[in-house]
C-alpha cells in the first residue's frame, strides 16, 4: 500500500524543486549565455567546430524544461507548449547527433533512450505522424549503436514502446511482443551492453496483456495497477530508479497514453481518478487532438538551418518542412 501522506511530501519536493532549487531565471540566463556561442558558430560557418551546437542543443532543453515546470507546475495552467518545445529538441539532438556517429563514435550523447521514446510517445499524442514516423525510423535503423543505446532500466519505457508498437502495428527486431527481452538477446548475441535491461515489466506485463479490454472495469483495474506502480515509486523522490527524477516523477505519461491509445480505438476509459498522481497540474494538462505544432525557438532554428545548409546527409534534408 502507498503511504498517501509521503507521496504528498514528495509531491511538494517536486514542486518545490523548481521554485527554490532549479530557478527559471538561473535557466533563462544559461539559454542567454549559450545564445552567444551559437550565434558565432552559425555566423562564422564554422564547421570544424559545429560539435558545439549539438552540445548546446541541452541547454535549450533544459530552457523549456524549465519553463514546462514553471507555467504548469508553479502557475498552474493548463497549456503544454512549452513541453511540445522540450520533446522537439529531443527530436534535433538526434537527427544532429547522427551525423557525428562516425567523426566521433565515441561522443556522449546527450539524450537517453527514455527520453527518446518519451518523445515519440508525445509525437503520437500531439498528432504529428510526419515527425513521429521519422524518429520511429532513426530508433529501429541506429537501435543499439553509438546514437541509440538501449541499455534501459525504466520498465515503464519498455510499456510504452510496446503499447506503440502494437497500436501502430509496428516491429521492432521483427516483434511487437515482449520487445524488451527481444532486444536484450539481440543485444546479448551481438556483444553489445544489455544488462541493465529488464527481465520483467512487473504490472505493465499484465497491462499489455489486457491493454484492449472492452471491459471498462477490467482497464480501470488495470490502471490503478500502474498508478499504484508509479506513485510508490515516485513517493522515493531522489532515490528510486524509475520515477524518483525531478523531471517525469509525478507526470503519469504511460497512463496518459495508455488512456489516449484507448480513446483512439473507441475503447471505454475511466473519466474521474481520485488519486493524487492523475490529477496533478501535469497530468491535467489540456492536450488537443491534433496538437498545433509550437513556435520555433529561434536558436532551435539556427542550428537546424546551418545543419541543412553544411550537411546534404542530415536527415531532415530528406523530408522538406518540419513541425
Amino acid at each position: 500500500m502507498i503511504n498517501p501522506k509521503k507521496l504528498e511530501m514528495a509531491f511538494k519536493s517536486y514542486k518545490s524543486n523548481f521554485v527554490d532549487g532549479i530557478k527559471f531565471e538561473d535557466i533563462k540566463k544559461q539559454y542567454d549565455e549559450s545564445k552567444k556561442e551559437i550565434i558565432n558558430v552559425v555566423e562564422l560557418n564554422a564547421v570544424e567546430k559545429d560539435h558545439i551546437l549539438l552540445i548546446l542543443l541541452d541547454s535549450i532543453s533544459s530552457y523549456y524544461l524549465s519553463g514546462w515546470k514553471n507555467d504548469v507546475l508553479i502557475n498552474g495552467g493548463k497549456d503544454a507548449e512549452q513541453l511540445k518545445k522540450m520533446q522537439m529538441v529531443v527530436f534535433y539532438q538526434c537527427m544532429a547527433q547522427e551525423l557525428y556517429k562516425i567523426r566521433y563514435p565515441k561522443m556522449r550523447v546527450r539524450y537517453s533512450f527514455r527520453e527518446v521514446i518519451t518523445a515519440l510517445i508525445h509525437f503520437t499524442m500531439f498528432g504529428w505522424e510526419k515527425e513521429e514516423n521519422i524518429l520511429f525510423d532513426f530508433i529501429v535503423v541506429h537501435l543499439g549503436g553509438n546514437v541509440m543505446g538501449a541499455n534501459d532500466w525504466n520498465k515503464h519505457t519498455w510499456f510504452l514502446l510496446e503499447l506503440y508498437l502494437q497500436y501502430k502495428n509496428k516491429t521492432i527486431m521483427g516483434t511487437n511482443q515482449k520487445v524488451h527481452l527481444a532486444v536484450k538477446e539481440e543485444f546479448e548475441e551481438d556483444g553489445l551492453r544489455c544488462d541493465l535491461i529488464p527481465e520483467d515489466l512487473d504490472v505493465y506485463e499484465e497491462v499489455l496483456e489486457r491493454w484492449s479490454t472492452p471491459d471498462l472495469e477490467e482497464i480501470e483495474t488495470l490502471i490503478s495497477k500502474i498508478n499504484l506502480f508509479h506513485s510508490t515509486l515516485a513517493s522515493e523522490l531522489g532515490q528510486s530508479i524509475e520515477f524518483g527524477d525531478f523531471v517525469y516523477a509525478f507526470y503519469p505519461y504511460e497512463i496518459l497514453f495508455l488512456i489516449f491509445v484507448r480513446n483512439k480505438l473507441g475503447l471505454p476509459v475511466p473519466e474521474h481518478f481520485d488519486n493524487l498522481l492523475m490529477n496533478t497540474p501535469e497530468a491535467k494538462m489540456a492536450v488537443q487532438d491534433p496538437e498545433p505544432y509550437p513556435e520555433w525557438d529561434p536558436l532551435l532554428r539556427l542550428i537546424d538551418t546551418f545543419y541543412r545548409k553544411n550537411y546534404p546527409e542530415y536527415i531532415p534534408n530528406k523530408h522538406g518542412e518540419l513541425f
